[in-house]
């Protein structure tokens, strides 16, 4: 949101400077995220004064140059040579000194004035013409003053050349009231209304309104008064289509909104003022003179303002006339309703709207305008009157309208003051300090909120209803708080507080844990929407559409149910990156998926139907090790996840060797695993199927874990990581070759091993496979390490021997294997 400090100016009669006033609306919530000063004319005139011409001759070296002696008040005549035709003496100029520096035409590139010698003639200065001041676009000759203007004076006190201030604030959803500058003035008045100045905010004087004629009555009909509370409208009639006047232009370009013509700036322009959304239609353009606020039916084309034809539903809440759908009510205008170059008569709207009926509309369409973003929040319900007749007045003024009608007002269901208790005993818990209670009362009518009644230490309070936030007792000492003063409240030297204890296991500490060895691994994490979209679990057996947790009122069709899976999400960044030649991916996402199962519904609990899973997923695609001067690029595979897992599950303590693995069957993933742990699934892990990559536009393997990460932080509760010493004799390391049936797994083996030596067996991993046309059908080869110690001696060959010759005469008779020589 845009503020112009001297549009604030005009509500509010104060000395503070634009710095001063950026400070106190930060310290009172309205955080200010951007300062920027706006010369209204670029370099301000600094150095130009007025001067008069006190002689004028001709140059001897030339035909059509002057030499001037020329007086700008600051003693000794100054000797300046200038070409313009009009230059003569007697005349008032604007005079650039030496040292001035000029925006021709308002224009990028400066031009400074120095000491110069023109045709062998000195020359100190010059006199000025209106293009090269850039305060206008005539070249004609030299700008001519009245004969009065006073030599010496500074040309921008002369021509009240004022800078202005842009004020960017960063609004809160809840603050729809400071969406404009007459709500900022409120809340700076408040401030110091607290701190005994007596300041107030002055709206602009609208009880000149009154009808001129009634030759141009518009009958108003709302159908749904729970989308529209209150719908007003006038009418003005014999309107001159024509640029606003210069105030008016530079306060919307202040405010970030380029002028268009006076018709259509007079609605920014009060909407900018008071917050309050207007729309102009042509009222030439309005059938049967009648507007009909309603929805439409299922599917009605309409063609918006931008040339969209979009298809309407039947809760896209439309201004009509008697004949056809004219605007998006509180949204986006019609093309054919709106104002035009040959407009003279104009119906004003001034509306209060639903605003879950404007924002469900807005999102749907994907509109996100100035209205919308007022009517979304909540607008003031008891300013539309007001509003319509400040406009109406202005295009009276501005462009030279008439009234024709009286406003006319549907407001069925008044919208009254928010009614509730505040204790004083409340608003020091709540904020941390004793505040005295006159302070709480100045602040309460600073904010122009009245006590209706008082008892006990308990305040009965009636808040307006432009606060469409404040409307229970801890939003109004928020409020309290923000006009008191957050800096106000000091530091205690005490603090407070209850001891509470972590769970065992903590959750969020072993995710940190999790996240921090994946990031430092070179994973990045997305986080997403836990709303996706239904088609995704279309045809699914893994994930049936009907177990997707549904979505009564959705924004769109993209966002209609809860997530099953992490899957999809995943696959959205994927192609996002991938589609911007980002390919080469490491990311890791943690969040809960949500499911429904009917069969387990009740009328007990009907919530029993409901779960959810708290689950971590991770994803490598592309190239997992990127090429450098003494290495070719590694491409990213399955064992690459699989790598990243189990070092994952060693942090925490699991013994991978425990986990039961399975070939995974699933429409989801072309080949996986499934691995469980005491008999609980615990995690997925394989390649996304190419029908899922085709569905997603994804031309790249994509290899993919799912865990759930509930079921490991479970299974780290007798988890324990110790240190112990290290051993001071040394390890030995023998290897086997085996010959083994293709069925036989490593798992299988390294069972065997440790069941036939559990003393001196430290580890047994597999460095070789091999399976080839030199080996017996249904036959493969493995090459084990083994690595023994015993921490109370060194190891003797004897020893070592009598152990590798049980380990092998184990392996043969459990896993039929053959040593190979």
């Amino acid at each position: 949101m845009n503020i112009s400090y001297n549009w604030l100016r005009r509500y509010l009669d104060t000395d503070l400077t634009a710095e001063e006033v950026a400070t106190i609306l930060t310290d009172i919530g309205l955080e200010v995220e951007g300062f920027e000063k706006i010369e209204t004319v670029r370099g301000g005139l600094q150095g130009v004064v007025v001067a008069e011409v006190l002689t004028s001759t001709d140059h001897p070296d030339s035909d059509h140059l002057h030499v001037t002696a020329v007086d700008t008040g600051a003693g000794e005549p100054l000797q300046i040579v200038c070409g313009a035709p009009n230059c003569r003496a007697g005349l008032k100029v604007l005079c650039a000194t030496v040292g001035a520096v000029l925006y021709p035409d308002g224009g990028e590139e400066e031009f400074k004035i120095k000491r110069s010698k023109i045709r062998g003639v000195e020359s100190l200065g010059m006199l000025c013409a209106e293009d090269e001041l850039g305060i206008g676009a005539s070249h004609e000759g030299i700008m001519e003053l009245p004969a009065d203007a006073p030599v010496g004076m500074p040309a921008r006190e002369y021509l009240r050349i004022e800078d202005d201030y842009l004020i960017q604030i960063g609004l809160t959803p809840n603050r729809a009231d400071a969406a404009s500058h007459i709500g900022v003035a409120r809340d700076l008045a408040a401030y110091l209304r607290s701190r005994g100045k007596d300041v107030a905010v002055k709206l602009p004087d609208v009880s000149a309104f009154a009808p001129d004629n009634h030759e141009l009555e518009i009958a108003i009909r709302v159908e749904n008064t729970e989308a529209a509370p209150r719908y007003a409208g006038v009418t003005v009639t014999g309107c001159k289509i024509g640029p606003s006047p210069d105030w008016m232009q530079n306060c919307l370009r202040a405010a970030g909104i380029h002028p268009k013509n006076n018709l259509v700036d007079i609605t920014n322009f009060v909407l900018f003022e008071l917050g309050q959304p207007l729309h102009a239609f042509d009222a030439r353009k309005i059938a049967g003179r009648e507007v009909v606020v309603r929805t439409c039916p299922e599917g009605t084309p309409f063609v918006t303002l931008d040339g969209v034809e979009r298809k309407l539903t039947d809760r896209d809440l439309m201004i009509c006339d008697a004949e056809r759908p004219m605007c998006i009510a509180g949204v986006f205008g019609g093309l054919d309703s709106g104002i035009g170059d040959t407009t003279t008569d104009v119906f004003i709207e001034s509306a209060c709207f639903n605003p879950v009926w404007v924002r469900k509309t807005a999102k749907r369409f994907g509109l996100n305008t100035d209205a919308s973003f007022r009517f979304e929040r909540g607008v003031d319900p008891n300013i539309q009157v007001y509003a319509a007749k400040r406009a109406a007045l202005l295009m009276k003024e501005l462009a030279g309208g008439t009234i024709s009608s009286d406003v006319t007002d549907i407001y069925p269901a008044p919208v009254s003051d928010f009614v509730f208790d505040i204790s004083f005993a409340r608003i020091n818990s709540l904020i941390g300090k004793e505040i005295p209670e006159d302070t709480v009362r100045t602040i309460l009518a600073a904010l122009e909120v009245k006590v209706l009644a008082g008892n006990a230490g308990v305040l009965t309070v009636a808040v307006p209803p432009y606060r469409v936030d404040v409307q229970r007792e801890a939003d109004l000492i928020e409020d309290i708080l923000r006009i008191y003063g957050y800096n106000s409240v000091e530091v205690p030297s005490r603090v407070r507080s209850t001891l509470s204890y972590a769970p065992r296991p903590d959750r969020n500490r072993l995710m940190n844990l999790a996240a921090n060895y994946l990031t430092g691994n070179g994973f990045t994490e997305i986080m997403s929407n836990s709303l996706t979209r239904a088609a995704y679990y279309e045809g699914l057996e893994s994930y049936p559409a009907d177990r997707c947790v549904r979505i009564l009122n959705p924004l769109s069709t993209d966002l209609n149910v809860m997530r099953q899976t992490l899957l999809f999400n995943m696959l959205e960044a994927v192609q996002l990156n991938a589609n911007r030649r980002n390919g080469d991916l490491k990311l890791y996402e943690f969040g809960n998926c949500y499911f429904y199962d009917a069969s387990r519904r009740s009328e007990e609990n009907p919530l029993a139907a409901y779960s959810e899973e708290y689950r971590l997923a991770i994803a490598v695609t592309g190239i997992a090790t990127p090429p450098s001067w003494n290495a070719k690029p590694v491409a990213a595979s399955f064992f690459t996840l699989r790598a990243v897992a189990e070092k994952l599950l060693r942090r925490f303590g699991i013994d991978i060797y425990a986990l039961q693995t399975e070939t995974l069957r699933s429409d989801l993933f072309g080949e996986g695993l499934s691995m469980s742990l005491a008999g609980k699934p615990l995690l997925q892990i394989g390649t996304v199927s190419g029908a899922i990559r085709r569905r997603m536009e994804i031309k790249q393997d994509v290899f993919y874990l799912e865990m759930n990460f509930d079921a490991l932080v479970r299974s780290t509760r007798k988890s324990k990581i110790t240190a112990t010493e290290l051993s001071k004799f040394p390890e030995v390391k023998r290897d086997l070759a085996l010959l083994l049936d293709k069925q036989v797994t490593f798992s299988a083996l390294r069972d065997v091993a440790f069941a036939t030596e559990r003393k001196l067996l430290r580890s047994v991993s597999l460095f070789d496979v091999y399976e080839g046309d030199k080996l017996p059908e249904g036959k493969k080869s493995y090459a084990l390490s083994f690595i023994l110690e015993d921490k109370t001696r060194t190891l003797d060959e004897k020893t070592i021997e009598r152990v590798m010759k049980n380990l092998a005469a184990q392996f043969e008779q459990r896993c039929g294997a053959q040593v190979r020589a």
